[in-house]
C-alpha cells in the first residue's frame, strides 16, 4: 500500500488533462445544469427542496466531497506556529471587515442609483443594493478550502483563517449589515450559520484528523504518505465542484432564462467586487511579502462569499420572490466562474511571491 501511495504522488494524475481545461467543464456543467433545470423541473426541484435551516444537503454533501482531502492535510501540530506569521491572519480580517462590506454597498449604490437609473426602477434597485450588501458582508467559509487546496495553499493556515473570520462573523454580520442598510430589526438565521458551519468544517475536520492519524500510524508516521493519499483523493474532488455547479445552475436555471438581461445587470456590481477585492488583497499581500501559499487563499477568502448565509438572510429579511434574494442567488452562479480564473491567477504568478 505505501508504495502505491508513492506512486500515486509521483505519477501523472488520470485527470492531468482534464484539469488543465476545467474552465471548458465547469462551462459545460453550467449549460448541462441549466438544461436539466428546464427539462426535469419536479426532479431538481425535489433536490432544491433537501434542506435545513437554508443549507441544501446534497450540495453540502458534494462540499463536503470536495474539502475533506484538504482537511486530510491539516497539520494540528503546526497551529500553534501560526502565530509567529500572523500577517496573512490579519490581512483576511482587515477585508474582510473593514473594507470588503463597505466597497460591496458602494459599487451597489454606483450601478442600481445611477449607472441603471435609465434601466432598472428605483424600487428594485434598492432591493438588488440591499441584496449585494448583505453578500458582501458575508466572508466564504466552505468553498475557500477548495480554491485554497487548488493554489496549493497552507492548509493549516487556511483552516485557522476560516475559522477567525467565522468567529467575527458571529458578532460583526449583524451590526455592519444593520449599519449599511439602514434597519435595525435583522434577524440572524443562526441555524444557518451554526449548521453551515459544523457541515463545512467541523465534520470534515474530524473525519480529515482522523483519516491523517490512521494513514500516519499505517505508514510509520511517514508525512509524505499524507500527501500521496491526498492525490489520490483529489479527482473525486474536482467531480464533486463539476456535480456542484451543475446542481447549483439547475436550481436557478428558471431564473436565468426568464431574466436574463437582469442577471447580467446585477453580475457586473458583483464581477467588479470580486476582481477588485482580490487584485487589493493580492497585491497588499505581496507587498507585505506573505509567502504566496498563504497570500493566495487569503486573497480568495476576500473575494468568495458564504452565499448560504447571504441568501438566508435576504429571503428572512425581504422575502423570496424579493431582488435581495435574487441578488444573492446571482452572487451563487457567478462564483464559481469567477474564483476558477483567480485560481489560474494566483498560480501563474505563484514566483512573484516568497515561498514558505
Amino acid at each position: 500500500m505505501s508504495q502505491e501511495l508513492t506512486a500515486a504522488s509521483t505519477s501523472t494524475s488520470p485527470l492531468g488533462l482534464f484539469e488543465r481545461y476545467l474552465s471548458l467543464w465547469v462551462a459545460l456543467a453550467i449549460l448541462a445544469g441549466i438544461t436539466l433545470g428546464i427539462v426535469i423541473p419536479e426532479t431538481i426541484g425535489l433536490l432544491a427542496r433537501l434542506e435545513l435551516a437554508s443549507v441544501n444537503l446534497v450540495v453540502a454533501v458534494l462540499i463536503w466531497a470536495m474539502i475533506y482531502p484538504m482537511m486530510v492535510s491539516v497539520d494540528f501540530a503546526s497551529v500553534r506556529d501560526i502565530g509567529r506569521k500572523p500577517k496573512g491572519l490579519i490581512l483576511t480580517l482587515a477585508v474582510n471587515w473593514l473594507i470588503k462590506p463597505f466597497t460591496m454597498a458602494a459599487i451597489a449604490v454606483l450601478f442600481f442609483s445611477y449607472v441603471y437609473a435609465g434601466l432598472v426602477p428605483h424600487d428594485e434597485g434598492q432591493q438588488y443594493i440591499a441584496g449585494l450588501i448583505l453578500l458582501g458582508a458575508a466572508p466564504c467559509t466552505a468553498m475557500v478550502f477548495v480554491w485554497s487546496q487548488m493554489v496549493k495553499g497552507d492548509a493549516t493556515y487556511t483552516l485557522v483563517q476560516v475559522a477567525a473570520n467565522d468567529l467575527v462573523m458571529i458578532a460583526a454580520y449583524v451590526p455592519i449589515v444593520a449599519f449599511l442598510l439602514g434597519v435595525t430589526d435583522i434577524v440572524i438565521p443562526w441555524k444557518t450559520l451554526m449548521l453551515s458551519v459544523v457541515l463545512y468544517v467541523v465534520i470534515p475536520l474530524l473525519a480529515g484528523a482522523a483519516t491523517r492519524q490512521r494513514v500516519i500510524v499505517r505508514h510509520g508516521g511517514d508525512e509524505a504518505a499524507v500527501s500521496a493519499f491526498t492525490t489520490m483523493l483529489k479527482p473525486w474532488s474536482i467531480i464533486g465542484l463539476l456535480a456542484t455547479v451543475v446542481l447549483l445552475f439547475a436550481f436557478q436555471a428558471e431564473t436565468i432564462i426568464s431574466n436574463p438581461l437582469l442577471i447580467v445587470l446585477i453580475a457586473i456590481p458583483i464581477l467588479i467586487q470580486s476582481y477588485g477585492i482580490f487584485a487589493l488583497t493580492y497585491v497588499a499581500a505581496k507587498a507585505w511579502k506573505v509567502p504566496h501559499n498563504i497570500a493566495a487563499p487569503c486573497a480568495m477568502i476576500g473575494t468568495s462569499n458564504f452565499f448560504e448565509l447571504a441568501v438566508a438572510v435576504a429571503i428572512g429579511l425581504f422575502g423570496l420572490s424579493s431582488g435581495a434574494a435574487l441578488a444573492t442567488v446571482v452572487g451563487v452562479l457567478v462564483e464559481v466562474p469567477v474564483m476558477l480564473t483567480l485560481v489560474a491567477i494566483a498560480n501563474r504568478t505563484r514566483d512573484r511571491f516568497p515561498q514558505s
